[in-house]
This record gives C-alpha cells, structure tokens and sequence, in this order.
C-alpha cells in the first residue's frame, strides 16, 4: 500500500540539525582534528563539540560562526546552521512573514565570490571603491544589501552625505538606496536593486556585479583601511594607491574569532604607476567569515597631515551579515548623479 509522507516541522528540525552535525564531522576528520582539538582551537569546552556531534546539544550561532572559522567551509556550516535555527523557529511558532527588514535578513543567502576593493588617496582625499560577485544560493529574491560607511570615532570632522557621494550600480545599472543609519561619524545604507520604477532583484541561482565608491575627506579618515568578511567569500583582493612623494609605509594586519591581530600571511604585489602613484594589492584566496582584514599607513615624506575638508578635485568616473534597522530620520530614497537618468534593461 502507497503510503504519502509528509514533513512535519518537528521532523524538519531533526533533518536540518543532522545536516549540521554531519557537515560538522565531516569537515572535523577532513581536517585531522579530534574533537577536543577542535573544542581547543573553537575557544570552546572539549566535551562540547562531542555533545553538538552526536546530538544531544542544540548548535548555536556563535558555535556555528567559529567552526566556519576554524575548518575553513566558506560559510557552509553557517547557511546549515541558519537552515536549522529558521526550521526551529517555524516549529516553535508556524511560517510567518518577516515584518521588517531586519527579520527578512536578505543577506542570509548570499556568498560573495569575489570582492575587490580599492582605495586611492589623491592627497586631500580618499576614494574608496567595493565591487562584489554575489550569488544568491538561497530560494528567494533579493532585493536589498547593506553597507556601512564609518571614520575614526575620534574624528573631529563629520561625515556628511554631500561629502561621501556615494554612488552604487548593478551590472552598470544605478542602484537607489535609502538611509538605514545617519550619525556624525557613521553612515548606514540599503541598496536598493532597483532604480525609480524599475526593478532587477537577484533571483535564486543568479549572480550578478554590485559596485559602490565614496569619498571620505582626509581629515575625516583614520590611516587604516579595514574590510569585514561578514558574508561567506570565495576571494578578496585590496589595493591601496598614493601619490609616491608622499613616501608611504604600508603594512596589514588580520583578526578572526580564534586569532588576535596578526600581519597578514600574504605579501602584498608593490608596483609604481608613470603618474606618480605607489600601489599595494593584497589577494586573499577563501578569507575567514568573520574576519577583519586591516590595512595602515604612514607618510614618511610630509609630517602628520593637517586635517581638510572637501571633496575630491579630480575624482574618476566610476559606475561592505551585521547591525541593521531602518533610521526613522532621514529615511527616503536617495538617487545620485548617477542615478539621474532613465533606467537601462540589464540584458
């Protein structure tokens, strides 16, 4: 006799945990690691990784995060991790709609395959540019990414939004984005995967290229540059550029959630431009989720420089899951000279 089988949501969170626990194992012995070894380099108690193996322990968040950390998955025991924690709520409480953007978490589902960023410091300011290859590897559209822009806390310089100028696209479509946080020295933004009426979300098994730039007054910014691996990624690469009488002295360091701030293990590609300019590159093949990769520098041919204001005279024409809430301030939809013009068809 035919018999229908259907998961029920209590079922649904045995198979998500084992998903977990399986993966978990799997990349433990792949590793060479026993669990208390594990446990040791996790920062976590040895009977611990024993308990969340064969069950008898529910996994957390922060378990989940240090061991994508420590057994190097690229987030893939983080995204079972969220599978089991979201099938754990919808148990407890039935599928629900997320009534905010914050619970919607449209991140949650993303990896970034490749992240470039650069910074060029003209002598008066800087101008940061991030691209990112996304996938969606999730099974809904996404149509909104955060990004946070901040300066030394203590700055004595405002950040201001005429300042940064940000500029955002989409496969060199402009995107629009709305204010999530506005304060003196942090600014919070979504980008919005679409422009005035026309929308072009991230569909399920899509990839696509985002890219945002902004400029930062040197007075308003630290010597240091600073890049979070929020989101599971395959690649990062950063590049540093400045005027070469400047004379300057570059050097990185790396955090993660098992490490305090090391240099960094790769050695950076140092090349001169006909224009006077000195670059350092960094690539970092799968970096760490969770990681903090930090770069300063001093000038040797010039003291310390005095704080400016301004924008950038000659600034080139270019087309970073995590705090998040909409700023019930200044919360409309901004649109950059950039965005002013009729919206293209992304082929």
């Amino acid at each position: 006799m035919d018999q229908n089988v259907t998961t029920t949501p209590v079922t649904q969170v045995t198979a998500t945990m084992d998903a977990f626990r399986t993966e978990l194992t799997r990349r433990r012995v792949e590793a060479g690691l026993s669990k208390k070894a594990l446990a040791r380099r996790m920062a976590f108690d040895p009977s611990y990784v024993s308990h969340i193996e064969s069950g008898r322990h529910r996994p957390t968040e922060d378990f989940a995060r240090r061991a994508d950390d420590v057994l190097g998955s690229g987030g893939r025991l983080w995204l079972l991790w969220r599978e089991y924690d979201r099938s754990r709520h919808e148990a407890a409480t039935g599928p629900a709609a997320p009534t905010s953007a914050t619970a919607a978490d449209p991140h949650s589902d993303l990896v970034v395959e490749r992240e470039e960023a650069s910074m060029r410091f003209d002598g008066r300011n800087y101008v940061m540019t991030i691209r990112r290859h996304l996938h969606n590897v999730g099974s809904k559209p996404v149509t909104l990414y955060w990004i946070k822009i901040s300066s030394d806390d203590e700055s004595k310089s405002e950040l201001t939004w005429d300042m940064i100028d940000l500029q955002a696209s989409c496969n060199g479509e402009p995107m629009d984005w709305r204010i999530a946080q506005d304060q003196p020295t942090v600014k919070q933004v979504w980008l919005m995967f679409r422009n005035g009426d026309y929308e072009f979300p991230l569909y399920p098994g899509e990839r696509t290229w985002i890219e945002y730039s902004y400029t930062v007054a040197e007075g308003t910014w630290g010597h240091w540059f600073q890049r979070a691996i929020r989101l599971p990624t395959r690649y990062l690469s950063i590049r540093l550029r400045f005027p070469a009488h400047l004379e300057p002295r570059v050097w990185g360091t790396e955090t993660s959630m098992t490490a305090d701030g090391a240099p960094l293990a790769a050695n950076p590609r140092v090349t001169h431009s006909s224009e006077g300019e000195v670059e350092w590159l960094w690539e970092v093949p799968q970096p760490q989720l969770n990681a903090r990769y930090r770069l300063h520098w001093q000038f040797q041919g010039r003291g310390e420089p005095e704080p400016r204001s301004g924008r950038a005279v000659d600034r080139p024409d270019r087309t970073e899951p995590t705090e998040r809430g909409d700023h019930g301030g200044r919360s409309g939809v901004r649109r950059s000279a950039l965005n002013r013009r009729r919206p293209a068809v992304v082929q």
